[in-house]
């Protein structure tokens, strides 16, 4: 199968897929959105920018999961001040990502691949981690059934680039599947969830990557099942 065939294929696939899931979760999405409206107020939704495909920029969708709150020099709180029993649920069942379905119906994201990280990021990669942006970013990829925050960002960008050269539908339904039994299980987030992850810095070795330190998960060279934490 052709490279061009295959992307057409995975879009036509994410458009079916995240219509269909938009149409089912609707009651479950508007009583998300009306408990975080009784609880937050206004916006429901979380949007910031990211970086897209080939680092085009671009607005996630999100539900909203922390209260706006600020020290007495006008500062933003910490996540863990600000996140509330409702945003810290969203979190722990990844339910806050499910609007991003609007952004695969837009073609800005789709169902598998690296996450959408800051724009800030760009300047920061290495040429091999900036590889992740050559593929769409995805709401669910290899770092997020691998162990999500739990992970490095060396290898969390390892796993992305993985991903980038081995790229293929039975790859992506495989990710989805494994995605499904990490919720269930809920063993790929640390005990405080994705709170106040700290901001990518740089590589803690710059060229790590490009020398193969970690340019390929050994626990995909033979079976992906290997993979689940």
């Amino acid at each position: 199968m052709t490279n061009d065939l295959q992307r057409m294929l995975k879009r036509i696939l994410d458009v079916i897929a995240a219509s269909t899931g938009l149409v089912f979760l609707c009651p479950v999405l508007a009583l998300v959105a009306a408990c975080i409206w009784l609880s937050m107020g206004r916006p429901t939704l979380f949007r910031q920018t990211r970086a897209g495909y080939r680092g085009k920029a671009f607005r996630v969708f999100k539900f909203r999961t922390m209260r706006d709150a600020y020290d007495l020099e006008g500062r933003p709180l910490s996540d863990k001040a600000r996140i509330t029993w409702l945003g810290r649920l969203l979190r722990k069942t990844s339910t806050d990502e499910l609007p991003q379905l609007i952004n695969v119906l837009r073609g800005e994201m789709s169902l598998v691949g690296p996450r959408p990280l800051l724009l800030e990021y760009l300047k920061l990669y290495t040429p091999q981690q900036a590889r992740r942006h050559e593929v769409q970013p995805g709401i669910t990829g290899l770092a997020q059934i691998r162990g999500r925050n739990t992970l490095s960002w060396d290898q969390r960008f390892a796993l992305d680039v993985w991903y980038v050269d081995h790229q293929g539908l039975l790859l992506d339904l495989r990710i989805l599947l494994l995605t499904a039994v990490s919720l269930l299980r809920r063993n790929t987030v640390s005990k405080d969830g994705d709170l106040d992850v700290p901001a990518f810095t740089g590589s803690v070795s710059a060229d790590s990557t490009q020398r193969g330190v970690i340019s390929e998960p050994q626990c995909f060279s033979t079976d992906i099942g290997s993979c689940q934490s």
